[in-house]
C-alpha cells in the first residue's frame, strides 16, 4: 500500500534527480486508483517517452552492432546496453540512458571505430594516449544518444584481478541481424557495483544511485537472477568487499531485496550506509564525512599496489591522500551531480 499524507511534488522531484521516473511506472499500475490522477499521467507520460526512446536506441544499436559483425567483432554489452538486448519488450521502457556502452578486445579497437565512422559516426571525445583507461564517444546528429567505446569494463582494472577475461563471463546473444556477447547477471551487478563505487567514486563520495540498484533489483528478479556466492567469489580485497557489501546493504534496506546476511553485517559497509542515508537526508554533511575514507585508505593502496592482504600496515598505506585528489573529493563532493544522491 502507497503511504499516506505523500508530498508527490518531492517524490516525483527525487524520481528526476535520480533518473528513476520511468521506473514508477511500476507503482502507478499497481496502485493507480489510491494515487493522484496528475501524478499517474505525468509517471505514464514519461514512461511512454522512455519506450519510444529506448526502441530508437535499441534500432541504433542493432545497426552499429552489425556494422563491427560485418568487420568480425561480436562486441561486449556493457550496463544500459545489455539492459536493451535482455530486457522484455514491456520492461524496455524502465530505465532511463543517455548512452551505449560497449566493449571490444583491444586488437579490435581502431576496425571497431572505423566500422562506426563509415555509418556516420564522429568522434566527439577520444582519450589521450597516455591515459590508463581507452575509450572513445562517439555520436551522430539523427542519434538519440551517444556509443561510448571501450576496451575493459569499467572501473579501476585491479579491481578485476582475480575475476578473469570478461568473456568467461559472458554468452552469445543474437540482436536482430547482429551477433553480441551479454554478461551473466552477477558479472553484470560486479560491473555496476564498481562503475558506481569507484568509476564515480561514489564509495568515496557516499553517494546513492537509485537507478543502479533499481537495476540491481530487477537482475536479481530475471529468470537467472544473481548468484549470491559466485558474486562473493569474485569480490577480493577488502576495499571490494567493503563497497560490494555497502551497494548490497542500501538494496537490502531501500528496495527490499533478500541479500544473505553475511554479505549485509559487518559494521565497516553498514557504517557507510548510514553516512549514505545521513548525507542525502542533510547535504551539508558531504564534506564533513570525507573523513570516513580513512576507513578504507589503507586498503586501497593495498589494492591499487597490488600488495598482499597480510602484508603489514606501513606508513605508506596509511598516508594522506595527494592534495590534488583531496581536492578533487571536495569539488566532487559539493557538486551536484545527475542520478545521484
Amino acid at each position: 500500500m502507497p503511504p499516506v499524507d505523500v508530498e508527490w511534488t518531492s517524490v516525483i522531484g527525487l524520481a528526476n534527480q535520480t533518473l528513476t521516473t520511468p521506473a514508477l511506472i511500476d507503482f502507478v499500475d499497481k496502485f493507480a486508483s489510491m494515487l493522484p490522477e496528475d501524478v499517474c499521467t505525468y509517471i505514464r507520460h514519461i514512461h511512454r517517452r522512455n519506450v519510444l526512446r529506448n526502441n530508437r536506441l535499441l534500432a541504433q544499436l542493432e545497426e552499429a552492432v552489425v556494422a563491427m559483425n560485418g568487420l568480425g567483432i561480436m562486441p561486449i554489452m556493457l550496463k544500459g546496453a545489455s539492459t536493451l538486448v535482455t530486457a522484455p519488450e514491456e520492461r524496455r521502457g524502465v530505465r532511463l540512458m543517455s548512452d551505449l556502452d560497449i566493449m571490444v578486445m583491444p586488437d579490435q579497437a581502431s576496425m571497431a571505430v572505423a566500422a562506426l565512422c563509415a555509418i556516420g559516426y564522429d568522434i566527439d571525445y577520444q582519450t589521450p594516449p597516455e591515459s590508463q583507461k581507452w575509450h572513445v564517444e562517439l555520436n551522430r546528429l539523427q542519434d538519440v544518444g551517444t556509443i561510448d567505446l571501450q576496451q575493459a569494463p569499467p572501473g579501476p582494472a585491479y579491481l578485476y584481478q582475480s575475476v578473469g577475461h570478461a568473456l568467461n563471463h559472458c554468452v552469445p546473444a543474437a540482436l536482430g541481424r547482429g551477433h553480441v556477447y551479454i554478461p551473466t547477471p552477477t558479472y553484470r551487478a560486479l560491473m555496476l557495483i564498481i562503475h558506481d563505487q569507484f568509476q564515480d567514486y561514489g564509495y568515496w563520495l557516499g553517494d546513492l544511485d537509485l537507478r543502479h540498484l533499481v537495476e540491481l533489483r530487477d537482475l536479481n528478479n530475471s529468470a537467472e537472477g544473481l548468484d549470491w556466492g559466485e558474486l562473493s567469489s569474485l569480490v577480493s580485497g577488502e576495499l571490494m568487499k567493503n563497497a560490494a557489501e555497502t551497494q548490497l546493504f542500501a538494496l537490502a534496506e531501500l528496495l527490499g531485496v533478500e541479500i544473505p546476511r553475511a554479505l549485509r553485517s559487518r559494521l565497516i559497509p553498514r557504517l557507510q550506509f548510514t553516512r549514505q542515508l545521513m548525507q542525502a537526508r542533510f547535504p551539508a554533511t558531504r564534506v564533513p564525512f570525507l573523513a570516513m575514507m580513512a576507513l578504507d585508505l589503507g586498503n586501497y593502496r593495498k589494492a591499487a599496489s597490488g600488495a598482499p592482504q597480510a602484508a603489514a600496515r606501513s606508513r605508506g598505506l596509511w598516508s594522506l591522500p595527494r592534495v590534488d585528489t583531496l581536492r578533487f573529493l571536495l569539488k566532487a563532493a559539493v557538486a551536484v551531480r545527475a542520478g545521484k544522491v
